[in-house]
């Protein structure tokens, strides 16, 4: 008789763990700390996260798998395959960018934040989106996604006196917890057909479902798709994000827009290309239709921000972060349609990369501006090299790579290479449809940085850069640079291993 007790590879599982292991030890060591020494948490957050982000490094030679079936070895739900680190280098990178910012955010919010339950919930919240892409089973997909949710739906609600913060925080739970029920109904369904939550076992079962249970299966697919393009803030359940991302804490706004589709994204090709593949001629279509519809309504969205209106600046990244993720879900719809799915995907992390770094630093752009101007319009931006040379310059090259245009070529070859997807999948009109969003969202980001280097009105406000945030805005900028110069590492390091 087999032994039912199995060994843990402690180190394929170490990104997440120690994410969460520091969050456990910020929330005790709260209680002990004086008020004055509380802000020694957040060093203590973006040291665990640096140390959850190194801990990739050993794992970068070989795919490792553990928590597997007793009787096939084969089949697990925990793998810590390309894909997985890939996704977890965006995930733990980017909510180590967005510490940095928060550690200034903590110290300017006058104790309206409070320290240790901040950094309990960010870091709980990075540990869930950290094990996520490596799940390989539905139950440990769905209880990844929701830690990564559910402390970020009290982070936006935490600051407190805060009407605007207690809003979005409901909107963003109300929200996400019906598409979350949703999609729990929708993987009930598949498991009813195939008698299974592993996805590779799905993917084998669900083609020769009795036909009695096809359309329970169909239905089960469907809705499952729910609560994963809701996380994406595809159109339509994009609702949320606009009052969400003003409403928040800056930093956590900047996690959401990253961190939060990174989560999606990964569960949804999880879902789509390994576990239901041949559900395609259903899933491709209807994501084809959802890229089309969002990357539209979120960059009209944006063309229609007001300089002067208050919040604009948040706003307007906001709506531009929906209709990037249109742009994501393009490969996504073509992966249904290719004979080679691993590519299409490795389209969708090489443009995840390239946004996660570009968004984040114009985030930590508007965290720095934000201190002078509270209201954070995008009018605030005029004049911004007259003050701020450097800064001005870093943010236009964030805005020309999200628009796509050189001296950002890491944008440009992001999106050339996701146009190519859609193209060899045969998804000509959708290659149209992109083009035109394209020439659409360079209005309004040439308008932004055309703004940064126009007169001032008035007099000038110098904007002093704290030593986290000047630190956030020189990783993201030298991380463009970097990548713009040599755009192939990007590719060469998304080769997703998936298949």
């Amino acid at each position: 008789m087999s032994s039912l007790v199995q060994s843990v590879d402690w180190l394929a599982i170490a990104p997440p763990t120690i994410a969460a292991v520091v969050g456990l030890v910020v929330l005790v060591a709260d209680l002990f700390l004086a008020e004055s020494r509380k802000p020694l948490l957040g060093w203590i957050a973006v040291a665990g996260l640096a140390a959850a982000a190194l801990m990739l490094l050993p794992l970068l030679d070989a795919d490792r798998s553990t928590f597997c079936l007793v009787g096939d070895t084969e089949v697990c739900s925990y793998t810590a395959d390309r894909f997985t680190l890939v996704i977890q280098f965006l995930v733990l990178g980017g909510a180590l960018l967005c510490a940095l910012l928060s550690v200034t955010a903590l110290k300017d919010s006058g104790k309206r934040l409070p320290e240790g339950e901040y950094w309990f919930l960010f870091l709980s919240s990075a540990a869930g989106a950290a094990l996520l892409p490596a799940s390989r089973d539905l139950a440990t997909l769905v209880v990844a996604l929701e830690v990564a949710s559910l402390p970020a739906f009290a982070l936006v609600g935490l600051r407190h006196g805060d009407r605007r913060s207690s809003e979005a925080a409901l909107k963003f739970f109300l929200s996400s917890v019906t598409a979350t029920a949703v999609s729990l109904l929708g993987i009930s369904f598949v498991y009813a057909a195939t008698g299974t939550l592993h996805l590779t076992r799905v993917a084998e079962r669900i083609q020769d479902v009795d036909g009695q249970l096809a359309t329970l299966a169909q239905t089960g697919v469907v809705l499952t798709l729910v609560g994963f393009a809701f996380k994406t803030a595809a159109v339509p359940f994009h609702f949320w994000v606009p009052d969400t991302y003003v409403g928040a804490p800056l930093p956590i706004a900047a996690y959401l827009s990253v961190i939060g589709k990174a989560v999606g994204f990964s569960g949804l090709i999880l879902v789509t290309v390994v576990a239901l593949p041949s559900y395609a001629d259903a899933w491709a279509p209807a994501l084809a239709v959802l890229a089309a519809l969002t990357m539209t309504v979120g960059n009209v969205g944006a063309l229609r921000q007001q300089p002067t209106r208050a919040y604009s600046a948040v706003r307007l990244l906001a709506w531009s972060s929906v209709g990037q993720a249109g742009y994501l879900l393009v490969p996504i719809a073509a992966a249904g349609y290719s004979d080679d799915p691993e590519k299409s995907v490795g389209s969708t992390l090489a443009y995840a990369l390239m946004y996660g770094a570009v968004n984040l630093g114009a985030f930590a752009v508007a965290a720095l501006v934000g201190r002078a101007h509270r209201l954070n319009r995008v009018a605030d931006y005029r004049g911004l090299y007259a003050v701020s040379p450097l800064t001005a310059l870093v943010m236009g090259f964030f805005l020309l790579c999200l628009a796509g245009l050189p001296p950002g070529v890491i944008g440009l070859f992001a999106k050339v290479t996701v146009f190519a997807a859609a193209v060899d999948a045969g998804l000509g009109w959708l290659a149209v449809v992109m083009a035109v969003n394209v020439v659409i969202a360079l209005v309004y980001y040439l308008r932004w940085t055309a703004l940064l280097f126009r007169a001032t009105e008035g007099e000038p406000v110098r904007h002093r850069g704290p030593a986290p945030v000047t630190v956030a805005i020189a990783l993201t900028a030298v991380l463009g640079v970097v990548l713009s110069g040599a755009p192939q590492l990007v590719l060469r390091f998304t080769d997703t291993g998936l298949f």
